[in-house]
């Protein structure tokens, strides 16, 4: 534990004077501009003001187009039974997709989906069985997911809609459960990136490589838990299916979510969709005209258009870092092994000579119509090499017709392709085909995670569809035109910039136009959080950290128990610095709570606002998903967790449990000049200073009760909380807010 000297101080007051004159100055501006993203979710954030644009930053209560679960519907289902809700809201708003397990025939396993089936037909929800393809794939094909719109799914790979213009997002199971329940949920709109394209790409460079690229280069967490939006003339130039490929590896890039615009080469796409959608009814039917689509209408496709007008990103919308890439200094990438942050420029590894056991094309990212094209032209009148298994699955059902009937898919399985059923599979580590130990493997999928696609002492590395064909033939990994590459590995390295904005701070009264500087308070939310600061200086102190793993499944634990080691993995005696800032004997005047899960202190911080205050370094709460990390902190007594930036499923956690979290790298920058030299990793600062939080309008200040050492209030501004995050921290929770609902 340290202490501040104002000594110390004292020095370091002119840089606090400097900075409170920036902030002042900063607040005479604002801007109405909008990027796309936030102009989509302006659509969608349910009973906004008319005249509060969305910002990055915003808490809202968002009401999504579709929500998709998976093979996970079923802990959906319990979830959804467990907060008392019997009837989804509105039938036409989720959507079950069967595609994790699908080469799984147990009774377990096939029970399990005729159970999810039952409650589908009961519910009257939408429901794409075995066999009929990956989820995200079913999305786009059937129109549930559309340009313009917004959709969640329980899975990380949601992000992959922003390919064909739509935001998609990922929810936790329980935020899923809530959907179904209400139509809506809370979400934080993300910090928003741009990610320029320029240039074209070289002939056999492919969207593929292209995010490969990306996450190889950009590997220092440059988009973490951030929205990109893709831009620039090399947009035009790529097709849908590899804007597709890119939005879905965003995910392994970091981000929440990778939207590419709604221009001329989507909609003549969507016409090509229909044409061909109705072409197969037509074969379905055999007579007569094709029956109508439900979502995909001639009607829908026209309004594109107007609709990509609309949504256009405005001039001057404010983005918080541009990335650039020159697609034309790119060269073929492969990623790995076991990392999707290191790539290596195809020449480079076809020296190396790596012999390869197994190659997949299968997978969201690359197994569609194209793809499965690429491989069978590099594949026509080949063999699969001898001591090689070479995997193949289309995304979708509809994939696979397209592919029989154009004869691609026959030319792979002449080749020696070993077929499997659309879904997953491989990619995620089910079924057959498996990386053995010792076992090096090439997939066009989007992971390569130690362990993921078979044994944690495999190597697997990540490629276009084409390079995983040709090594497929070769045995080892190579493209199918190595000469076609520059020689001069100084030509390797693609050209690349990042260029960082400042950040505009919200003015200090509302106006017509925009009335975003303060938000309304809910009866029994506190306006005011506050209490005394303390400082955990470390960045990325991970779940295990906050709440060790030994306790996690040991349900007997109480909330005071689970307050009594909270941080223990960090800090041994952060609990007991908490307890001394913030006694028990507080709480004493108080009526007991009526929740068994909340301990005195969780009762008091909850109905006044106030306790001990944490201030976190950046990625605060990475790791496992456990709920615990929140509900620790929660029963110490802190109410307000503040953080250079947070890892999404703990921020996640952390509100649906009624503990408020917000970013401000700020003030931990501040905070970190004050105890430079003191603070080290894995200790505490008790700054003896307290902070207080206007929740209307976000105005922070530090001050020191004893005049001593911070002799004028320090004061930043953070984002006001917004009414999603107030109604779920008075319901107490998730759970709660749901529960008064239904």
């Amino acid at each position: 534990m340290f202490r501040l000297t104002s000594t110390k101080l004292r020095t370091r007051i002119p840089l606090l004077q400097q900075q409170q004159q920036q902030l002042r100055r900063s607040q005479s501006t604002s801007s109405s501009q909008q990027t796309l993203i936030e102009k989509i979710v302006q659509k969608y954030a349910y009973q906004q003001p008319a005249n509060k644009r969305i910002r990055s930053g915003d808490f809202i209560v968002l009401k999504p187009e579709h929500v998709m679960t998976h093979d996970n519907t079923s802990p959906v289902i319990n979830k959804f039974k467990s907060i008392g809700a019997s009837k989804i809201d509105n039938p036409r708003q989720p959507v079950f997709t069967i595609d994790h397990d699908v080469q799984n025939k147990s009774p377990e396993n096939l029970k399990k989906y005729s159970r999810i089936e039952a409650f589908a037909h009961l519910q009257d929800v939408d429901f794409f069985p075995p066999g009929r393809g990956i989820g995200h794939q079913i999305m786009v094909e059937e129109g549930y997911a559309f340009p313009g719109s917004l959709m969640v799914a329980s899975d990380s790979h949601s992000n992959m809609y922003g390919g064909i213009g739509c935001v998609g997002t990922p929810v936790v199971r329980t935020d899923a459960a809530a959907i179904w329940a209400t139509q809506r949920t809370w979400w934080q709109v993300p910090e928003i990136v741009k990610v320029e394209l320029k240039g074209q790409l070289p002939l056999g460079v492919t969207g593929k490589d292209i995010i490969v690229g990306l996450c190889g280069n950009f590997n220092q967490d440059e988009v973490l838990n951030t929205a990109i939006e893709f831009v620039g003339e090399g947009v035009k130039m790529l097709s849908i299916d590899e804007r597709l490929a890119i939005a879905n590896m965003t995910t392994e890039w970091g981000a929440l979510a990778g939207v590419f615009p709604i221009d001329k080469k989507l909609i003549e796409w969507y016409y090509d969709l229909l044409a061909k959608r109705e072409a197969l009814a037509e074969i379905k039917t055999h007579s007569g005209p094709p029956p109508s689509h439900p979502r995909l209408s001639l009607e829908r496709i026209k309004a594109l258009g107007r609709i990509g007008e609309e949504l256009r990103a405005d001039e001057d919308a404010y983005y918080s870092k541009t990335l650039t890439l020159d697609l034309s200094t790119l060269v073929p990438q492969v990623s790995g092994p076991n990392s999707v942050k290191l790539s290596t420029p195809l020449p480079e590894l076809e020296a190396r000579e790596i012999a390869i056991q197994k190659a997949y094309l299968v997978s969201c990212v690359n197994s569609r119509l194209p793809d499965l094209a690429a491989a069978a032209e590099v594949m026509k009148g080949k063999r699969v090499a001898d001591g090689v298994d070479f995997y193949i699955a289309a995304a979708s059902s509809v994939v696979q017709m397209e592919a029989e009937r154009a004869g691609i898919w026959a030319t792979l399985v002449a080749a020696g392709a070993k077929t499997l059923p659309a879904g997953c599979g491989p990619c995620i580590g089910l079924g057959v085909g498996l990386l053995e130990k010792g076992e090096v493997g090439i997939s066009a999928t989007n992971r390569n995670y130690k362990g993921r696609m078979g044994h944690p002492l495999a190597q697997a590395y990540l490629a276009s569809p084409a390079v995983v064909a040709a090594s497929a033939v070769a045995g080892k990994i190579c493209g199918p035109n190595a000469s076609s590459v520059p020689s001069d590995p100084s030509n390797f390295k693609p050209q690349i910039k990042i260029v960082e904005h400042p950040k505009p701070t919200r003015i200090s009264s509302p106006s017509k136009a925009d009335a975003q500087s303060t938000e309304p308070l809910l009866p029994n939310f506190p306006a005011v959080f506050g209490g005394p600061l303390v400082f955990a200086p470390a960045d990325n102190i991970n779940t295990d950290g906050i709440y060790p793993g030994k306790y996690t499944y040991q349900d007997d634990i109480t909330p005071e128990q689970q307050a009594e080691v909270v941080m223990e993995n960090y800090d041994r005696s952060f609990a007991q610095t908490v307890r001394d800032l913030y006694p028990s004997s507080s709480t004493e005047t108080l009526p007991l709570p009526n929740d068994k899960n909340l301990t005195a202190r969780a009762h008091r911080s909850r109905l006044t606002g106030n306790g001990v205050v944490l201030v976190v370094g950046r990625n605060f709460g990475t790791g496992s998903s456990r709920e615990q990390a929140a509900t620790a902190l929660r029963n110490a007594g802190i109410p307000l967790v503040i953080a250079a930036s947070f890892g999404e499923i703990f921020k996640r956690n952390a509100i649906n449990n009624g503990l408020v979290c917000l970013e401000s790298r700020e003030l931990v920058r501040f905070l970190e000049t004050q105890f430079a030299g003191q603070a080290k990793d894995g200790s505490t600062v008790a700054t003896h200073w307290n902070l207080s939080l206007d929740a209307r309008s976000g105005k922070l200040e530090l001050f020191d009760p004893q005049h001593s050492s911070l002799k004028e209030p320090a004061v930043f501004q953070l984002q006001p909380i917004g009414n999603s995050v107030q109604e779920i921290f008075v319901a107490g929770g998730l759970e709660g807010w749901v529960k008064e609902r239904i």
